[in-house]
């Protein structure tokens, strides 16, 4: 299954420590590059958290980042008075400089780092809970990204289906095209009164259709577009293969081009080009 590479999920979890929140972001890149953002209280989890990631996405840039936020009520803490004096002691002498100092306020005394404690989590349920909540995160993730990849084969598919229309269109005027430039070299030779040998202007006109020859080209534009439509399908991940199969249709497109005798296949290749640069600018943002 085609999997996008852009995509974004987010998880939350609520415990007795307070709420954990994991974000992850991911926008294509040619190879996995992972970038974590923790608490310094749950740096350990860094290893884990890359091994996860490294297991289940093979390409992408990756922005993880975990936020804690500590309950703001819980059992078993208390008021510091010590460290409370301290703060407010400060507070007076740095008062005592200003002419007009304002009231000091508790509730700013309280905030500060000491004065009101809290219970220690259980640092051993937090880390648990924390990768269980990014193994979550990373399975909608890459739900996502599944979902936005097959909205991309679609799209791919779309591209696809033209190309095989312009090949059709050309193969079946190519010997209209062959005709019409035999009788424009007879008018022109009329036109300037100019006698040829038959069997000259025979061989004249077989060396123009094998130097116009695209059958060839043809046949491996046909053969790119059925293995780009069986990567497609593949259950692994398809973009570096993807984006092989464009520079190869490319080159037949540019070769198409090269060849053309009629106005007909120039516009063919433009279009074919085009189209395909149409499914490159997609495939970019495939796994």
């Amino acid at each position: 299954m085609t999997h996008s590479m852009t995509a974004f999920a987010r998880q939350e979890l609520n415990g007795p420590y307070g709420t954990l929140t994991w974000e992850i972001r991911s926008v294509n890149h040619r190879y996995l590059e992972p970038h974590l953002r923790l608490p310094e209280s749950l740096r350990s989890l860094e290893g884990p958290v890359r091994d996860l990631l490294r297991k289940g996405l093979s390409r992408g840039k990756i922005e993880c980042s975990l936020r804690l936020v500590e309950a703001e009520t819980a059992t078993g803490g208390g008021l510091n008075l010590e460290r409370a004096r301290e703060v407010v002691a400060a507070a007076e002498q740095i008062a005592a400089l200003i002419s007009q100092p304002a009231a000091l306020d508790p509730l700013q005394v309280m905030q500060q780092p000491g004065v009101l404690s809290r219970p220690e989590a259980d640092g051993e349920q937090l880390q648990t809970d924390a990768l269980q909540l990014f193994n979550r995160t990373l399975a909608q993730l890459k739900d996502n990204r599944a979902r936005e990849g097959v909205e991309l084969a679609r799209l791919i598919s779309e591209r696809l289906d033209n190309i095989e229309q312009e090949t059709r269109t050309l193969a079946e005027a190519i010997p209209g095209m062959l005709d019409a430039q035999r009788q424009k070299i007879l008018d022109r030779c009329q036109e300037i009164a100019l006698e040829i040998d038959p069997q000259r202007l025979e061989q004249e006109l077989v060396m123009l259709a094998q130097r116009s020859d695209v059958a060839e080209e043809l046949d491996r534009l046909h053969t790119h577009l059925n293995e780009v439509r069986h990567v497609l399908g593949s259950q692994q991940p398809v973009g570096r293969r993807l984006d092989f199969l464009m520079q190869e249709l490319n080159r037949e497109a540019n070769t198409l081009g090269s060849k053309a005798i009629d106005v007909r296949t120039t516009q063919a290749s433009v279009n074919i080009k085009v189209l395909i640069e149409q499914m490159r600018e997609q495939i970019q943002n495939i796994e």
